[in-house]
């Protein structure tokens, strides 16, 4: 979870929501990224798709079995769609996301029956410091405007 936390200050050193998200597969880092839609003009670049898109062509698959995924902040829809289809076994997040987050905060999909895929979750994992990121980031971005 640091190195997510790491990637999530890059994300904010360049003016992106500094969510980060790190890939482990047996106990080794496949891949790590930050938050950047405002950098590329994409809508889906969160920090959790854009891992799970460079470990796929690091691993050569888009399932990524048994793999571990770290990341900052509570993953919104999107997000853990892609973590579904991609097969991860656990996610661990740190701070829940009472705005978009959908694994606790506003919905409980992690239960849901209708998925075929189903993932561990931890959360809860340096919350404060994510958490402190997140308040700092914006604080900072009401001070500018």
């Amino acid at each position: 979870m640091r190195m997510a936390i790491e990637e999530a200050k890059k994300a904010s050193l360049i003016g992106e929501v500094p969510i980060g998200a790190v890939l482990v597969k047996d106990n080794k880092i496949v891949s790590s990224a930050h938050n950047m839609p405002i950098k590329l003009n994409d809508p889906s670049a969160h920090a959790e798709i854009n891992v799970l898109r460079d470990a796929g062509e690091k691993i050569g698959n888009y399932r990524l079995n048994e793999c571990n995924l770290y990341v900052t902040l509570e993953p919104c829809l999107m997000c853990f769609g892609a973590c579904i289809h991609a097969r991860i076994n656990n996610l661990i997040y740190a701070s829940d996301d009472p705005k978009s987050g959908v694994i606790t905060s506003n919905l409980n999909l992690v239960d849901e029956t209708f998925l075929n895929h189903k993932i561990s979750i931890t959360k809860g994992v340096l919350s404060e410091e994510s958490s402190q990121l997140l308040k700092a980031f914006f604080r900072e971005k009401r001070v500018k405007n």
